[in-house]
């Protein structure tokens, strides 16, 4: 069976498909620090993330010195949208989790802040990448459950919101 492509979308202007397998043989190879050497038809480039939100999958680099935001959706995603399924309008968030396995490189805010949407929380290493995981809304921190220097599984909560 063939698997369905990830869509991939450039600035809200350019959209490409990109099979699963394909996506193998893409030449990235980090760097340093959320730098990446890349590689396309014999054209090396040199790519910065600036911003990489793994909960929304979208992520900001800049090649070139021009800025790229890209999207990455896959067939789920776009078949739940497609339904109408996708929620509309706000939810108050209680606690923000841990995208993926790393380590917290440092924590942006304390108990008893007031955050706005977007407001960076904290850095999580992962893979050798800085992700800044931002609030996903507006709130008071509760607590920080994450420590400065300490290893977190998927799925951890990272702190709450009162």
């Amino acid at each position: 069976m063939k698997k369905e492509p990830f869509q991939i979308s450039v600035n809200d202007q350019y959209q490409l498909d990109i099979h699963p397998e394909d996506a193998q043989m893409l030449d990235a190879v980090p760097n340093g620090p959320n730098m990446f050497h890349l590689l396309e038809n014999g054209q090396a480039y040199q790519a910065e993330l600036l911003d990489a939100d793994p909960t929304n999958r979208t992520y900001t680099f800049r090649i070139d010195g021009a800025k790229y935001t890209v999207a990455i959706s896959d067939y789920y995603e776009r078949l739940v949208k497609k339904l109408g399924l996708t929620t509309v309008g706000s939810h108050k968030i209680n606690s923000v989790k841990a995208p993926m396995p790393g380590l917290v490189i440092s924590i942006l805010v304390a108990p008893g802040q007031q955050v706005q949407k977007g407001d960076p929380l904290l850095i999580l290493e992962a893979m050798k990448m800085e992700n800044v995981i931002k609030a996903a809304g507006d709130g008071v921190v509760k607590t920080v459950a994450a420590h400065t220097g300490k290893p977190v599984d998927k799925g951890f909560t990272l702190l709450e919101f009162e």
